[in-house]
């Protein structure tokens, strides 16, 4: 898509002197979906964030992208901790904000953006939660015909999150067509559109084969034309991640997990286990659909057990 020429810097603009930012918030979210790339989770994710400082600034009678300066910013990231907001969530509100103006910036708006010089909030490295292997055999065993109505759906879901490493939205997102269990494979799209092959185990394809013979035929029946989803509900419709979400949870309270155990989990468990097992980082990345290595290095402080027989090998006092 052409764009029109950038004014130069320090020029006022017409344009924007006298709209309020929101104006321009419906360009921008066509923007991110059509342009960027962005999953439709990251999409809403940027709308509330901005929603949000619209609403302060139009209380704060700072109406024009103009005066919104570092000041007016500073002040607002200022509200967000009065809130007690965690350091996550402001960093990114004001990520979304610094991707709203760069968006100003192509559509000549505004010359520059003063929210590149304000720098995010320090974050502590959260280390993710992760399940031993016989905590996660216990979880995919958890589903059981005698109690729970589409048992082997929701056993083949727990065990294609915990064989593949995927997303839940991108198991959710896989259709029939996605996978197949004689080449033991699926093929996900990840964020930004981007499609990857990810490996099935043996345990997965068994638990995938028994829902389709077994459940899936009947979920479907009641629909007018069978949507293709792999995952679907008892009417037949793609299955959301919310659903999902409240499924593990309440298989993870069966066996005594807690609470705070979701689709995630058995991602970074996936990720750790492998790890354990000798994969090599560069693999993993691939596997989960990381963009950048850094990503995917917080696993590595999480493996305990590998690096200290590392040490204990290597070490000349190990």
């Amino acid at each position: 898509m052409a764009r029109r020429k950038k004014p130069p810097a320090g020029s006022r603009f017409s344009a924007g002197e006298f709209q309020d930012p929101a104006t321009w918030l419906p360009g921008f979210l066509a923007y991110l979906d059509a342009e960027c790339g962005m999953s439709p989770n990251t999409v809403a994710a940027y709308r509330r964030d901005l929603k949000k400082f619209f609403q302060w600034n139009r209380d704060s009678n700072r109406r024009t992208v103009h005066q919104i300066d570092i000041p007016t910013l500073t002040s607002f990231l200022e509200h967000l901790q009065h809130h007690n907001l965690a350091s996550t969530s402001i960093a990114r509100n004001l990520a979304a904000i610094r991707m709203f103006f760069r968006y100003l910036m192509l559509e000549a708006v505004v010359a520059d953006s003063t929210v590149d010089l304000i720098s995010s909030p320090k974050l502590w490295q959260r280390l993710p939660k992760v399940l031993s292997p016989d905590v996660v055999n216990e979880l995919l065993n958890a589903p059981t015909g005698a109690i729970d109505r589409y048992a082997r759906r929701d056993k083949a879901i727990l065990a294609v999150l915990y064989a593949t490493g995927c997303r839940v939205s991108e198991v959710t997102g896989l259709k029939l067509s996605d996978v197949n269990l004689d080449e033991r494979f699926a093929r996900c799209t990840g964020k930004g559109n981007k499609q990857r092959l990810v490996s099935l185990t043996p345990v997965a394809i068994d638990a995938v084969v028994s829902y389709l013979n077994l459940e899936r035929l009947d979920m479907v029946r009641s629909a007018v034309v069978d949507p293709g989803w792999l995952f679907v509900t008892r009417s037949g419709r793609r299955i959301n991640r919310e659903t999902v979400w409240k499924l593990i949870q309440r298989y993870a309270s069966r066996i005594g997990c807690g609470t705070e155990i979701g689709p995630h989990t058995l991602r970074h468990s996936f990720a750790t286990h492998l790890l354990a097992g000798g994969a090599d980082i560069r693999a993993l990345q691939e596997m989960l659909g990381h963009a950048n290595i850094r990503t995917t290095q917080v696993y590595t402080h999480v493996d305990h057990t590998r690096l200290k027989s590392v040490h204990q090998k290597c070490h000349p006092r190990g």
